[in-house]
């Protein structure tokens, strides 16, 4: 869809848009904007937006706070639900003031990491995402509370699924904004949903993904509801995944197929595969990337905990669904909606493609259920589980050369100083269970 500059001044015009958000993305994978009236949208269209990155979480220090936003106008959308003074949203890519782009911008970063790709031959990544999210009650403040908004299941309709009218708005919403929809259902936990679009190159998947998580908790608040992503909102109840399904092609040729393959699978996806399983214990530090996302990995969840891949087996880590050809992909279990989009896919994408480079080989499919496995088989089949907590994920990360490479020096440090200052804040406080387990006990 590739709008001209000259398009987009005629569209918001003709379509009375009062008001820019030029988007962008922190480390945390936070949504940040600039707004500017449609007056100042020919000078953001020329580049000329400039910001101050100091007041960005992990961008820069004071004295070098200058940032300009360069918008990809591919990225042009007019928000739906906003009829008076329109707004629409431009996502830009971040630049430092002498032309170069700004090396902490999680955009740029997933950028870098394709040329690296197509550097070794392929010419696009594709990448299917399924977020999901809970929906609970907010209080007379609009604050969110710990009551889900209904007690459904997978897959259930109304009445036990009131989330329902919300979700299809929020289907609508999407449709509108240009996502291509291909299903929208209730999931395994009371108050949890799923909506999958369609696969895109990684870079729009990304951006999409950002776009996704800002309507999802639009349309919810118009409910009198809060959406979050938090991995795991609830004990005792599945977590919220982002499963990411990927695939490499060449040209329009997709290069994980290979139909004279028993599974339909080419040398180049199974290096691919082995590398994402070489590295996944480093790269789950930026996949699931705060204290709570470990509630999650642990056995009894459906979520995987264990380093293995297979082709009829939902608990390991990568799964191979069931469709070839051109859809031949491979689906990454592990990451969660609290990811940074862009960095995610980029160690994602760098960790497979060092399989590829390397020739790295793969383990054997593990085809029986990891979760009732002692600990004694897991070994003896060469199964390691993924890291426990933050701060086994941060150390693991920072031992990983091709993970840290894939991040560049910028982004690994800041990414790491927030999350051993988050890891430290969660270590020394105390907690509800402690009192509860402690306090008459002693």
């Amino acid at each position: 869809m590739g709008y001209t500059k000259e398009d987009i001044l005629r569209i918001a015009k003709e379509e009375n848009v009062r008001f820019i958000r030029l988007q962008f993305t922190d480390l945390l994978g936070t949504i940040k904007n600039v707004e500017i009236p449609v007056s100042q949208l020919e000078k953001a269209l020329e580049n000329k937006m400039m910001f101050d990155g100091s007041s960005i979480e992990g961008y820069v220090r004071i004295e070098e706070s200058d940032m300009y936003l360069y918008p990809d106008l591919d990225t042009w959308v007019i928000f739906p639900w906003v009829t008076e003074d329109r707004v629409a949203r431009l996502i830009c890519d971040v630049y430092l003031p002498d032309g170069r782009p700004f090396p902490g911008d999680p955009r740029g970063i997933l950028k870098r990491n394709l040329k690296v790709m197509e550097e070794m031959g392929f010419t696009t990544m594709n990448v299917g995402p399924e977020p999901e999210f809970f929906l609970f009650k907010t209080d007379e403040k609009g604050n969110p509370t710990s009551e889900l908004n209904d007690q459904g299941g997978y897959f259930d309709l109304s009445p036990t699924d009131l989330g329902e009218n919300c979700r299809r708005e929020i289907v609508l919403t999407l449709e509108e904004m240009g996502f291509e929809i291909e299903a929208s259902h209730h999931e395994v936990a009371p108050g949890q949903h799923e909506i999958d679009f369609k696969y895109a190159n990684a870079l729009k998947a990304a951006d999409q993904i950002q776009t996704f998580k800002l309507v999802v908790k639009t349309i919810a608040r118009q409910h009198g509801l809060h959406a979050t992503f938090m991995p795991k909102p609830l004990f005792g109840m599945n977590g919220s995944g982002m499963h990411a399904h990927q695939s490499l092609f060449q040209g329009k040729t997709n290069a994980f197929y290979d139909e004279n393959d028993k599974l339909g699978l080419s040398q180049i996806a199974r290096y691919y595969m082995a590398g994402i399983l070489k590295h996944a214990r480093a790269f789950a530090a930026i996949t699931n990337p705060t204290v709570n996302s470990y509630k999650r990995l642990v056995p009894g969840y459906e979520a995987p905990c264990y380093v293995a891949w297979s082709a009829s087996n939902r608990s390991p880590m990568v799964r191979i669904p069931a469709s070839r050809g051109l859809s031949t992909r491979i689906e990454v279990r592990n990451p969660d909606p609290a990811a940074n989009p862009y960095l995610a896919l980029a160690v994602m994408l760098r960790a497979g493609l060092d399989g590829i480079e390397r020739k790295l080989p793969l383990p054997a499919p593990t085809d029986r259920n990891i979760y009732v496995m002692t600990e004694e088989e897991r070994e003896e089949q060469g199964i390691p589980s993924l890291p426990a907590n933050l701060k086994e994920a941060i150390d693991e990360l920072l031992r990983d050369e091709v993970i840290c490479d894939a991040l560049g020096e910028h982004a690994l440090t800041h990414f790491v100083e927030l999350k051993e200052i988050e890891w430290d804040m969660y270590r020394t406080q105390v907690h509800a269970w402690e009192r509860d387990q402690y306090m008459t006990l002693y």
